[in-house]
C-alpha cells in the first residue's frame, strides 16, 4: 500500500474524517507509512480516539511542538515543520495526498525531499464502501429527513397559508429535535422557482403550484449526510404536473430495478434519460452541445451520498462502476421555466446483490 499524508480538520475535510472518527474544527496529520496508521493533535482531543480500532493517537507534543513554540515559532510557521516531522517519523519519503493538500505544507514537505503526488481518485475510492458507523449515520438522517417532510405535508394540508420561510424553519426545528445538523439551509421552493436548480425557495406557497423539499441533513456523530426529494402540491395539481410526477416514479423505479454492482452510472442515466425523452422532454443526451438546457430533464440522475453530500460515483453522462456499500441519490426530475417541475429523490445503499431503499417516505403529490 502507498504511504498516506493529509492535513486538514474532521470537520471541513472528508478524506481526514473517514480515518479519524474526530468531529473537531481543529487541523490533525494523519499518516499512513511502516505499516502503522497514526493521527497528531492537540492533546485535549487524543483521549476522544483511545478507542479508534488500529490508529494511534498521539499529541503534538511527540513531534517537538514545545521546541518550536520556544523557538518562537507562529501556529502557522509550526504546521509545516510538524507534518514533515511526522513524516519523517512514519518513515515517509514519498506519500499521496489529497487534492486539497495545503499548497504552503507540499512546498515545505517537498522543499525537505518528501515526494507527494495528488490522487484524488484513491481517497474517492476510500470511502465509497460505507463503513457500519457511517452508515448508521446515514439512516439517522434519513429518519430526520423523513420526519421534516411529514411536517411539511402536515402544514401544507392544514388550511393556513404557509410560506418557504415558514417550512424551512420548521424543517430545521425537526432536525434539532432528531439531533441533526443542516450546514445548508434545506430547500423548500415553489411555482416558477421549482425549475431554477438550488434555489431555496420563497413566499408564500399558493394551492396548485409544484412545491419541491430537498432535504440534506448531517448526522454529526458520523459526519455523514443523507439526501432526499419530495414534490408536494396543495389541492388538485395541473396536469403538466401529474405528467411530470409520473415520469418521475417510472424514472426512478426503472433504475432502482438496476441498481447492483457492477452497474454503471453512466448507463443508469441513460436509462432514465428514456423515460423523458420517450415523452417528447429533452435530456442531456439529446441537447446539442454546447447548448444550455433549461426545461426537461436537464441534470444528471444522481451521485454518491456520505461525507459529503454530493461525492463519487456520479450518475450522469460521466459515470463509475457501482461498488457494494455504494450510497447513491437517484433524483430524476422534469421542469419547465416559468411554470416549474417536479423532482422526486431516494437515497439507496447497492448490496452485494442488488438495492436498499433507504428512503421510505410516501410519493404522493396531492396535499
Amino acid at each position: 500500500m502507498p504511504d498516506v499524508v493529509i492535513y486538514a480538520d474532521p470537520l471541513r475535510s472528508p478524506e481526514v474524517r473517514h480515518e479519524v472518527p474526530l468531529a473537531s474544527p481543529d487541523p490533525v496529520i494523519y499518516v499512513e507509512g511502516d505499516g502503522r496508521r497514526q493521527v497528531f493533535l492537540g492533546s485535549l482531543d487524543v483521549p476522544m480516539l483511545e478507542h479508534a480500532d488500529g490508529l494511534a493517537a498521539r499529541p503534538w507534543e511527540d513531534l517537538g511542538n514545545d521546541e518550536l513554540i520556544a523557538a518562537g515559532k507562529t501556529s502557522r510557521e509550526r504546521e509545516p515543520e510538524l507534518v514533515l516531522r511526522a513524516c519523517r517519523e512514519a518513515g515517509i519519503e514519498r506519500a499521496l495526498v489529497p487534492a486539497a493538500f495545503p499548497l504552503a505544507v507540499a512546498d515545505h514537505l517537498r522543499a525537505n525531499g518528501i515526494e507527494l503526488e495528488p490522487d484524488p481518485e484513491l481517497f474517492d475510492a476510500r470511502r465509497r464502501s460505507k463503513t457500519e458507523a457511517e452508515l448508521a449515520g446515514i439512516r439517522r438522517a434519513v429518519h430526520a429527513s423523513e420526519r421534516a417532510l411529514a411536517r411539511i405535508r402536515e402544514l401544507l394540508g392544514s388550511g393556513e397559508p404557509q410560506t418557504s420561510e415558514e417550512l424551512r424553519t420548521e424543517v430545521l426545528r425537526v432536525f434539532t429535535d432528531e439531533g441533526i445538523g443542516s450546514p445548508d439551509p434545506p430547500i423548500v421552493s415553489h411555482g416558477a422557482q421549482t425549475a431554477i436548480g438550488h434555489e431555496p425557495g420563497h413566499g408564500e406557497i399558493l394551492p396548485g403550484e409544484p412545491v419541491v423539499c430537498d432535504l440534506y441533513p448531517q448526522d454529526p456523530e458520523s459526519g455523514c449526510y443523507s439526501d432526499t426529494t419530495r414534490t408536494f402540491c396543495v389541492g388538485e395539481p395541473p396536469a403538466e404536473l401529474v405528467e411530470y410526477w409520473e415520469l418521475c416514479r417510472e424514472a426512478l423505479d426503472r433504475v432502482i430495478a438496476e441498481v447492483r454492482p457492477g452497474a454503471n452510472g453512466r448507463d443508469l442515466h441513460r436509462l432514465a434519460a428514456e423515460v423523458f425523452e420517450e415523452a417528447g422532454h429533452p435530456t442531456q443526451l439529446t441537447k446539442e452541445p454546447g447548448a444550455v438546457l433549461d426545461r426537461g430533464f436537464f441534470h444528471s440522475l444522481g451521485h454518491g451520498v456520505g461525507l459529503e453530500v454530493h461525492e463519487a460515483p456520479s450518475l450522469g453522462r460521466t459515470g463509475e462502476d457501482l461498488v457494494a456499500g455504494d450510497v447513491i441519490a437517484i433524483e430524476p426530475g422534469c421542469y419547465r421555466p416559468g411554470f416549474g417541475g417536479c423532482r422526486l429523490e431516494d437515497l439507496v445503499l447497492v448490496t452485494a446483490d442488488g438495492a436498499e431503499r433507504l428512503t421510505t417516505f410516501p410519493y404522493e403529490l396531492r396535499v
